[in-house]
């Protein structure tokens, strides 16, 4: 009985080890996949109740799949005047933050930070500039895999649940439910309005002649990264912009950019969503949700946005349910 199951531990060991060898190399499209099922899906909910299920998943499919190959037409035609224009943003953003009154371990911690993002920025460029067709194979495996999960995005669920062990069922419930809290808070709160910010930036910049096409995405990316931090945020690049545009002698479009960045990008878009969303809140949370970003960016890329919260509020809640046990332990001992 136990060479027996010496057998079936080795043979699931393997087969596990093939798994992953398998599934690794396209890791990042699958969690990318999975992320945009879980933002869509109460549109997808919506469209399903007038099209049906498998018509909506497609109608998505078809909008992700023509954006998608957008991207990498636009990542290949600008993607080295991204890099230079952000690298440019960025020195100078860290350049007068570093040249605050700040202490010593801030200003360590901020000058690590700008040179990660650096490192690994250009580690990002150079491979997938080498390499546009693993880019548009990634994409293909992204897009195939969020219809799949969207079409069958309940049986999933199910399936998930049933696989849960009955002996920790209502941790392994806390864990689910945290992750997906976690999820809703980073993803179709802070994240997402950020990247909407960033978007706005961007249109800002080429509408107003503020730079070139690539300049104007490196503008977009920048304002997204701040406003992912407490306290500064997307108005410090509108107010750059807006300075230079004056200096420049374009004075009407010095005005027209700072009400455009006043009104859609901050801070009166934080006023009115500040409620709703519950963002740039001090506290754990708030902090959690920066470190996890950030350092999960640094850690794994930019799967690591998502993958880095989830994975400390889940510490988070193991350490509290740890707490709760042994607390309830030490009443009975009394």
């Amino acid at each position: 009985m136990e060479l027996e199951t010496a057998v079936w531990v080795g043979v699931s060991l393997v087969i596990l080890y093939l798994t992953w060898q398998t599934v690794s190399p396209v890791l990042s499209p699958l969690i990318v996949a999975v992320t945009l099922t879980y933002i869509l899906y109460p549109l997808h909910e919506r469209l399903s109740s007038k099209i049906g299920n498998r018509w909506s998943a497609l109608l998505l499919t078809g909008i992700l799949t023509v954006l998608s190959f957008l991207f990498i037409l636009g990542f290949a035609l600008w993607i080295n005047d991204v890099k230079y224009s952000l690298a440019g943003y960025v020195n100078t953003f860290f350049k007068w933050l570093l040249g605050l009154n700040l202490p010593s371990e801030a200003y360590d911690f901020l000058q690590r930070i700008s040179q990660a993002m650096t490192d690994r920025f250009d580690a990002y460029v150079l491979g997938y500039t080498y390499s546009l067709p693993k880019l548009s194979l990634q994409v293909i495996v992204m897009v195939f895999s969020f219809y799949g999960v969207l079409v069958n995005a309940k049986a999933i669920k199910m399936e998930v649940y049933s696989l849960l062990p009955p002996s920790n069922r209502e941790l392994a419930v806390k864990l689910i439910n945290r992750a997906g809290e976690t999820l809703h808070q980073v993803l179709r709160g802070w994240l997402l309005v950020s990247v909407g910010k960033g978007i706005a930036m961007a249109v800002a910049f080429s509408l107003f002649g503020v730079s070139n096409v690539g300049g104007s995405i490196a503008a977009g990316i920048l304002t997204a990264i701040l406003e992912l931090l407490p306290i500064v945020g997307g108005w410090m690049v509108w107010l750059g912009a807006s300075f230079y545009l004056f200096t420049s002698g374009m004075v009407g479009h010095a005005i027209a950019i700072l009400l455009y960045g006043f009104t859609l990008v901050s801070p009166l878009p934080d006023l009115l969503l500040s409620k709703r969303l519950g963002r740039r809140q001090w506290g754990v949370n708030a902090l959690v949700s920066l470190v996890g970003i950030f350092g999960g960016y640094i850690a794994f890329g930019f799967v690591g946005i998502i993958i880095g919260p989830v994975s400390l509020s889940l510490l988070i809640t193991l350490i509290e349910e740890w707490k709760r046990a042994k607390n309830t332990k030490e009443q009975i001992a009394s």
